[in-house]
């Protein structure tokens, strides 16, 4: 099943207007009705805890609510409702979009993707031995340039009581392919339409924790994921991780605390497999979560010690 990614995240909250600030201040465009979108159109969507249009809550209270996946065309969408609609409810909206649920419990939104196409250029890196990717007199670092924004949401990471057969759902129903996995805690998976090296990751967690870890989205490079996290640091927003990058995707990353009760990260320059890729296990801890991983100081230039 050509399923491409995850078009939108749908939470239910406590405090809307904190929330519409987090994202706004986070580089996502507010364009109405609680959506935050990324420069391909891929989006979170944040409306209050008791909105009557929001499915029903985990048992555990998470605020995640709804996962969007964007598919191909129609002919997948009428293929997912003839899977999943053997041994479950599938809904179709007025929008033309499906809603189900997953074999934890997750509620799950299945639409022909609006994702719009980007031509942007990425983040490029001049090394002996190698052309140039940058020619003569281009350069690098624009002190004045906007702000990064976030282009495309890239994964969602869930706390799930039963690692194995969650696996085995998306990729038994739904066609995903695991790209790696940390032993006994859950698998980095990836569906049909897409190289990136995941989209979804699960932690095998107790069942009074099930529910959304964290989320992110894809920013043009290692250098916009430090200048992004740095402004955002400034604004009052405190780090939970990073920046660093990590070694499963290779994808850099700076997470954050947010008033969703989850981590909302940056992440840049991920790793693409294809069929040919055979997938690794590690088990999971400070040597196998990052490459490296770094503290930030406040601004500061050579002529004394570092600021403490």
């Amino acid at each position: 099943m050509n399923i491409i990614g995850p078009d939108a995240l749908v939470f239910g909250v406590d405090d809307v207007e904190a929330c519409a600030q987090y994202f706004t201040d986070y580089g996502l465009t507010p364009v109405g009705d609680g959506r935050f979108e990324a420069l391909d159109g891929t989006a979170v969507v944040i409306k209050s805890g008791d909105d009557p249009t929001l499915p029903g809550p985990l048992a555990t209270g998470s605020t995640l609510r709804k996962t969007v996946y964007g598919v191909a065309d129609v002919g997948v969408l009428k293929a997912i409702a003839a899977e999943l609609g053997s041994d479950r409810e599938v809904r179709t909206l007025p929008d033309g979009s499906l809603e189900t649920v997953d074999d934890l419990g997750f509620v799950l939104g299945f639409q022909v993707t609006v994702r719009r196409p980007l031509a942007l250029p990425g983040e490029t890196v001049n090394a002996p031995g190698s052309p140039p990717q940058r020619p003569a007199n281009a350069i690098a670092v624009d002190p004045d340039a906007a702000p990064p924004r976030p282009r495309s949401l890239s994964h969602v990471v869930y706390f799930v009581p039963d690692a194995n057969k969650a696996e085995s759902f998306y990729t038994d129903r739904l066609g995903f392919v695991t790209t790696d996995r940390f032993t006994g805690v859950g698998p980095f998976m990836r569906p049909a339409g897409t190289q990136d090296h995941h989209t979804l990751f699960m932690i095998q967690t107790p069942p009074f924790m099930q529910g959304c870890e964290h989320f992110t989205f894809h920013l043009g490079g290692p250098t916009e994921v430090l200048q992004a996290g740095r402004r955002f640091e400034e604004m009052g927003y405190e780090t939970f991780w990073g920046p660093g990058r990590h070694i499963f995707g290779s994808n850099w990353f700076w997470y954050f605390n947010s008033p969703l009760g989850i981590h909302v990260e940056y992440d840049a320059d991920m790793d693409l497999h294809d069929d040919d890729w055979v997938a690794r296990e590690a088990a999971m801890g400070a040597d196998t979560s990052q490459i490296f991983l770094f503290t930030r100081r406040d601004n500061w230039f050579p002529s004394g010690p570092p600021p403490k």
